[in-house]
């Protein structure tokens, strides 16, 4: 435990965690869900070391649904849900050699020597499963959460690597033909095929990918597949779900079995046996990743023999026997012209660099943020500067610092705005915070944000209203605030221009098939929910998973006002200064004056059942903790505390003496030990399955 985790008390330990979990959620719906990360791999590592360090100094804090027990990724509603048939693990990872050495000293403790391990390319694209049933291709499913892929087997059908059906001779190897056999792989995009994407997308005026990787990962989830077979996509394989589902021994038998059923394998893999000679094959991959036509960044290094795998087992997230030795960022010199400053939902002013473009990791940057102040001056970076850039984690340009020696003598040091570029009014830093920041309530710059975080997917999920409508919205004075979105109707939203003209220099507009569509999302968005109305009004500190905390203990507007600070501080992972941020702003005049036109427009401003699914609230009463991946009963831990909850019974995150049954699934966690030692029930996913059946609570 680090010096600043022992003298946290515990109320700031559970702001922290709450602070980390409500961070990193945010990070990975936009990774896995949006393919559009805001931050490195490096920074969202560091954000889970963080959280699970916390968690490990403040256990009563700890909760299995920690994101650092997770694997991470998202399930689109737009795709077919498909249960993988054993859990896709997401990898840990070694940052540098020396943690990838600690990590090989662990192996050759827990077998008394170091075994044989096989070191492969970490290819850098988007995770797959395929399906074969008697040979012939039946299924492809994305990673999802680990347990729930998204069905993408109309798009993989026009990939061309990929075979229809397997090799007749690779089947001799199968040890039951009736099972079917799901492998793994890696979905990517050439290079090249990148290139020519984003050089297309930039001559019809469309924002182009960031990398590789997002463009892979975007082709393989478009709704059209006609779309997704011109993307020129490709494989590599390279692991099965089940490993005895075969008769091969070990990880490089695997990948020769791969390639005679007709997969694209890679070919740079060694089987090593020495960690010397680990070390050296990634240091060849470093040196030759440049020449590749594909991207990679880093190796993964894995015990070969299948017995010792299943002796090593996993952690809730990764495998034990494999790991990821991660690769450093490509860096590249430009010169700094400028920095700007940008103004976010919440205020906070942020600089950013403006960079004579240069090409760095697949793709030209010409902006990267300088996060606050405080960063500024601690890297000294000044106008004019020649900088040193990279693209963190191969996703997000930053800036790493100057080259003194290139330093032009008229350099100077930048100085903080005082006022907000946007309003002009005083800008201040808050106590304790790096972060400057504007507190008008009516700077627009703000208003803009606030409008496009309404409609995003973790909130009201107003599918295409985007950040160019929302903005033509606002400039012809038709959207100042979310209640406004509730009082356009079609025949405006048709006429509305988008600032473009045609051949003949006349104003296009939306037209009445986008309007119609509009319309009917913003329709839509009346009925998602409590939690999300808390989640879209971008109260500070406040993310997906907290508000639904909070909508769990206060189910309505009414009631969720009324409560003091130190009530809300009762909720789960809700700390002093969430608190004190929901308080206040549930009594400011004006965002008062904003829910009550949103409960006038009908926009659901309590905890509802659904039309025709009202039950009888039989389990009113009853609290229930869900610990584990629930395999047999084939729901998510989500999906079966919905169903709980639609009884009328609490779900919580953590143990108590007033917990009533504690539910436990595979892999549970310390909440199992908790509750054996505080005597509290424990069922099995049968005992929960009748219970859901049912909605009478469990004879015991």
């Amino acid at each position: 435990m680090s010096e600043r985790e022992q003298a946290m008390t515990f109320e700031e330990a559970k702001e922290r965690i709450a602070a980390l979990r409500a961070e990193i959620e945010h990070h990975t719906y936009l990774y896995y869900a949006l393919d559009a990360p805001e931050i490195s791999d490096a920074a969202y590592d560091s954000l889970l070391r963080d959280l699970k360090a916390l968690e490990g100094a403040f256990p009563e804090l700890d909760r299995d649904d920690s994101p650092t027990k997770r694997v991470g990724g998202y399930v689109e509603r737009q795709f077919s849900p498909v249960h993988h048939a054993h859990r896709m693990y997401s990898l840990d990872n070694a940052m540098d050699e020396a943690e990838l050495i600690n990590w090989m000293e662990g192996i050759e403790e827990l077998y008394g020597h170091l075994p044989a391990l096989c070191c492969e390319l970490k290819i850098d694209g988007s995770s797959i499963a395929l399906t074969y049933t008697r040979g012939l291709l039946t299924q492809a499913a994305t990673r999802g959460d680990g347990t729930t892929g998204e069905d993408v087997m109309a798009n993989m059908m026009g990939v061309r690597d990929v075979p229809k059906a397997l090799e007749r001779s690779s089947l001799e190897q199968v040890a039951d033909p009736d099972v079917p056999l799901e492998l793994r792989g890696e979905v990517y995009m050439p290079k090249s095929s990148f290139e020519a994407l984003n050089l297309e997308a930039e001559a019809e005026g469309k924002k182009p990918f960031a990398n590789p990787r997002n463009a892979a990962a975007g082709s393989l989830r478009q709704k059209d597949a006609t779309v997704t077979a011109k993307r020129d996509l490709a494989t590599f394989m390279y692991s099965i779900s089940d490993n005895r589902a075969l008769w091969v021994k070990g990880q490089w038998e695997l990948l020769e079995w791969l390639k005679g059923a007709g997969f694209s394998v890679n070919p740079d893999v060694q089987l090593c046996t020495t960690r010397e000679e680990v070390l050296s094959f990634c240091t060849a991959c470093l040196e030759k990743r440049e020449k590749l036509p594909y991207e990679i960044d880093g190796v993964v290094v894995k015990v070969n023999d299948f017995a010792l795998q299943d002796t090593a087992g996993f952690t809730s997230r990764a495998p034990k026997w494999a790991i990821a030795f991660k690769f450093p960022p490509e860096e590249k010199t430009t010169r700094l012209l400028g920095i700007t400053v940008q103004v976010g939902r919440t205020g906070a002013l942020t600089p950013v660099a403006e960079l004579e473009p240069v090409a760095v990791a697949g793709s030209v940057v010409a902006r990267a943020t300088l996060h606050n102040e405080d960063e500024v001056h601690r890297k000294d970076v000044r106008i004019g500067d020649t900088v040193i850039v990279r693209k963190a984690g191969d996703v997000i340009p930053e800036v790493l610092g100057p080259v003194i020696s290139l330093r032009p003598d008229d350099a100077l040091p930048w100085e903080a705005p005082t006022v907000c570029p946007s309003c002009g009014m005083p800008v201040v830093r808050e106590e304790g915070e790096s972060q400057l920041r504007c507190v008008s309530i009516d700077c627009p710059a703000q208003a803009a944000e606030r409008l496009l975080h309404w409609v995003s997917r973790d909130a009201m999920d107003i599918d295409g209203m985007g950040k160019e409508i929302i903005g033509r919205l606002v400039e012809v004075g038709r959207l100042s605030d979310v209640a406004d979105f509730y009082s356009l109707t079609e025949p405006e939203l048709a006429s509305l221009t988008t600032g473009r003209v045609n051949k003949e220099g006349a104003a296009i507009t939306l037209g009445h098939t986008v309007a119609e569509k509009l319309a009917a999302a913003i329709d839509a968005s009346r009925t998602r929910g409590f939690s999300r109305v808390l989640c879209g009004l971008g109260i500070r500190h406040i993310g997906k998973n907290m508000a639904a905390e909070i909508a769990e203990t206060y189910p309505s507007m009414d009631a969720l006002m009324e409560a003091s600070e130190e009530e809300l501080q009762q909720i789960d992972g809700i700390g002093e200064r969430a608190a004190a941020s929901i308080w206040a702003f549930l009594r400011t005049p004006d965002n008062v004056s904003v829910l009550e036109r949103l409960q006038a427009a009908g926009v659901a401003m309590a905890v509802q059942a659904r039309p025709g699914q009202a039950k009888p609230q039989s389990l009113e009463g009853l609290t229930f903790v869900l610990t584990g991946t629930l395999t047999d009963l084939r729901l998510s831990r989500d999906e079966a505390a919905d169903a709980l909850k639609a009884y009328g019974a609490k779900v919580s995150s953590s143990v108590s003496k007033k917990t009533s049954f504690v539910v436990v699934g595979d892999n549970p966690g310390s909440k199992y030990d908790k509750a054996v030692k505080l005597g509290v029930p424990v069922l099995d996913e049968g005992q929960l399955a009748a219970v859901i059946d049912t909605g009478q609570p469990p004879v015991l």
